[in-house]
């Protein structure tokens, strides 16, 4: 028993002096952190061993084992960046092309590590459903998103109207997993609703407008410039613009949208990366509708953490150049530039390359923008302003709780009515009536 231990500490000592001189070796032969030619040695190295000792001959092609890589490699850069091969690239392509899609009517992305709903877009089917801001997806078709990219989830996701589709959802809020079959449909959002004044239960002696925006699309600022037309022609005082749950959409639009209440040629948004080349600066141009110069009245935005991209330029600008009173809780955070750079075998890469900045240079990216006013919800009361929205789709299914009340309206409309009632305090007598206006 002894001899036999013996021989085994010996053949133990053996190995491990081999793997102290070959850890010496390895250390010695360690390439700099930044060595371009000394990392793509190690790179070349381990493809070479793959393709010489993996047991599975099938899965060792240079060209899966390429993009096996660069899919490794954007993974680790953000959420945002993808490669993409030259099928789903020329999918992309068809999506971006076409003014049409069938789709479920999301806006998705990752969120602390799970594929999750930003928002629902409105008339949808996704919307229908009730599916719900900050679920989960755990699968679609039964096909796990653990390991799934953002690009790959998208792709499933879209696809011909009238297929039918199954999400597994996870909803954090209240701890439950449910399976949805939905139908997918072409996707046409009406972006401006609801404009209206609001009951003077909540405004008082003053007449105070609302509108809700749902997306940012390319007829979203005509839209909305006739919509404030038919408010102002009521007496309109003040305003309230309504961006919960809108996840963004053209940044075009964005900056038009707030054009109707800056000045023309006033700093919207800029970005900027590593490159000069992804340094631009957007501004509002010159408004054809005249009465947009007189759009000086108070304005009061509302937002929470569904509101991404698009909304958070408008709400961080029109907040950075003392326009509006942002009322709500803190946005979802997604102020990057994506540039999608085609390669020479028909594949691209979705890289981010550069990030948005509000007029006073604070980044939008992973931050979002705060508001003056904090008004915070519970998930029921989201759960209930969804329905009271989704009530003529649901047809009664789900019942609105009758003492349900949108406290961050009451709050956007408070605040309007504390600068109105300041306003004619401080304005000359004379002044008064036009201040309202």
């Amino acid at each position: 028993m002894k001899k036999r231990l013996f021989l085994s500490g010996a053949f133990l000592a053996l190995i491990f002096a081999g793997l102290g001189v070959w850890a010496l070796d390895s250390s010695a032969l360690a390439p700099d952190e930044d060595s371009a030619y000394a990392n793509v040695q190690v790179f070349t190295r381990v493809l070479q061993l793959i393709r010489q000792d993996y047991v599975d001959d099938k899965k060792v092609g240079y060209r899966d084992l390429t993009y096996a890589a660069m899919r490794g490699m954007m993974a680790s850069l953000d959420p945002h960046s993808q490669f993409m091969e030259p099928e789903d690239f020329k999918s992309m392509q068809d999506d971006t092309n076409s003014e049409e899609f069938g789709g479920l009517g999301m806006t998705v992305s990752v969120k602390d590590g799970y594929l999750t709903i930003i928002a629902p877009m409105e008339d949808t089917p996704a919307y229908k459903a009730g599916l719900l801001p900050n679920d989960q997806i755990l699968k679609i078709n039964g096909a796990t998103t653990e390991r799934m990219d953002l690009s790959e989830a998208i792709h499933q996701l879209h696809g011909e109207p009238g297929e039918k589709i199954t999400l597994t959802i996870y909803r954090p809020s209240t701890k439950e997993f449910k399976d949805y079959t939905l139908v997918r449909e072409e996707i046409r959002v009406e972006s401006v609703k609801d404009a209206k004044l609001l009951d003077p239960s909540l405004t008082g002696d003053f007449k105070i407008g609302y509108v809700r925006i749902t997306q940012f699309n390319k007829p979203t600022a005509d839209e909305l410039s006739k919509k404030l037309d038919e408010l102002e022609a009521k007496g309109m005082q003040a305003l309230i613009v309504d961006l919960r749950y809108n996840p963004g959409g053209l940044l075009n639009s964005a900056v038009d949208v707030c054009g109707q209440f800056l000045p023309p040629h006033t700093l919207v948004v800029s970005t900027e990366g590593r490159a000069e080349s992804q340094k631009h600066a957007y501004y509002t141009e010159e408004n054809p509708n005249p009465r947009a110069k007189q759009r000086k009245y108070p304005l009061a935005i509302l937002i929470n953490g569904s509101s991404a991209s698009g909304s958070e330029i408008v709400a961080g600008a029109l907040k950075d150049l003392d326009r509006a009173i942002l009322v709500g809780e803190t946005t979802f955070g997604k102020g990057s530039v994506q540039s999608v750079i085609q390669l020479p075998d028909g594949s691209a890469l979705r890289l981010t390359t550069a990030k948005y900045y509000t007029p006073s240079r604070q980044v939008i990216h992973e931050h979002g923008v705060e508001p003056n006013i904090h008004a915070t919800f519970t998930a029921e009361q989201e759960r209930q302003l969804i329905l009271e929205r989704r009530e003529d789709e649901t047809g009664g299914m789900e019942k609105i709780d009758p003492n349900f009340r949108d406290t961050q309206l009451e709050r956007a409309a408070d605040a309007l009515k504390g600068v109105m009632i300041y306003t004619e305090k401080v304005a000359p007598k004379g002044d008064q009536k036009a201040s309202a206006n």
